[in-house]
């Protein structure tokens, strides 16, 4: 699917058939969602650019995520994607030509669909496809501050059922694993954004007067960033609060059965000596023997339970 977006008088209008692209004046911005190869070629014969291929786009070295050939900035970005699964990264790649935006994907994101209904309540006065890129930008930079107040949410929640638990339980350090990932995702896909729109802060054929504005949106960049930062810290204090808790829950089953084998030491001790198989045993042959016996194992095991319960060891 393609959509070409072009300026009528101070209203942007959307044209899906590619045909007609020809016959467009003021062409600000060329979405190519999924296209078909038909649709590639013709698009990049009429425009004279050349897009890359997905297995390019998702590639990780500088030269394959930024690069300028024949008047037209080439900068590639991951964009995250949240479903049922998780999030996903979600590569899109961005050609500007002549101050004409072409973006290039596959599948569908509500980033994209967030900017085209700003776009149609007609706010903003757009002059060439630069001023719907810096949007698509903004918005996708709003979308993952949303991400990151949903993450503190959820923090938070933890946070509280850890301090309510008496016992930790093995969900809560999932979720806390599960947050540290999603974070680190969070990081990596805006540090990615931050390193090609600092390239494009430094491009000739990005014009002089929307650079202001593209330095606001790196500024927000590093904002975010640091609540990144914030939120894996306090992650990681929840981390340790959890290994603490499950520290003191073994200690405590340590003592229990520590106290349990000393308490039953001199029981043992006194079963021992009477059970010996010697004909001479003090008492053996007397009437009460046994119970003497018993009453002495019993007598020593309350003895040492007072001791430990004085000193506070139980």
């Amino acid at each position: 699917m393609v959509r070409i977006y072009y300026k009528e008088g101070k209203q942007v209008k959307k044209e899906t058939d590619v045909r007609e692209m020809a016959h467009l004046k003021n062409v600000m911005w060329v979405d190519l969602q999924s296209a078909s190869q038909d649709e590639e070629e013709w698009i990049e014969a009429k425009s004279d650019i050349s897009f890359q291929t997905p297995q390019e786009i998702v590639e990780i070295e500088s030269s394959a995520r930024y690069f300028e050939q024949n008047n037209t900035i080439n900068a590639n970005s991951n964009f995250l994607k949240a479903d049922h699964d998780g999030y996903h990264f979600y590569p899109v790649s961005f050609l500007i030509r002549d101050n004409v935006l072409f973006t290039y994907r596959h599948g569908d994101s509500r980033t994209f669909a967030d900017t085209v209904k700003k776009i149609k309540l007609g706010e903003e006065v757009f002059k060439d496809g630069v001023d719907i890129l810096l949007l698509l930008l903004e918005t996708r930079i709003e979308s993952d501050a949303d991400l990151l107040e949903n993450m503190t949410k959820e923090v938070k929640n933890i946070s509280k059922a850890l301090s309510r638990e008496k016992k930790p339980k093995q969900a809560s350090l999932l979720k806390i694993n599960n947050l540290q990932e999603n974070t680190m995702l969070i990081r990596e896909s805006i540090i990615d954004k931050q390193r090609v729109l600092s390239q494009i802060l430094r491009s000739a054929y990005f014009p002089e007067d929307r650079k202001e504005r593209l330095r606001i949106v790196l500024k927000d960049i590093t904002s975010l960033l640091e609540y990144t930062t914030f939120n894996f810290e306090r992650l990681e204090y929840l981390q340790d609060t959890f290994m603490g808790l499950i520290n003191l829950e073994q200690n405590e089953i340590i003592k229990i059965f520590t106290v349990v084998t000393i308490a039953f030491l001199p029981p043992t001790l006194i079963a021992g000596i009477f059970g010996m198989n010697y004909q001479v045993i003090p008492s053996s042959e007397y009437k009460y023997g046994f119970w003497i016996a018993v009453f002495l194992m019993i007598c020593s095991s309350l003895l040492f339970l007072f001791f430990f319960k004085k000193k506070k060891w139980i």
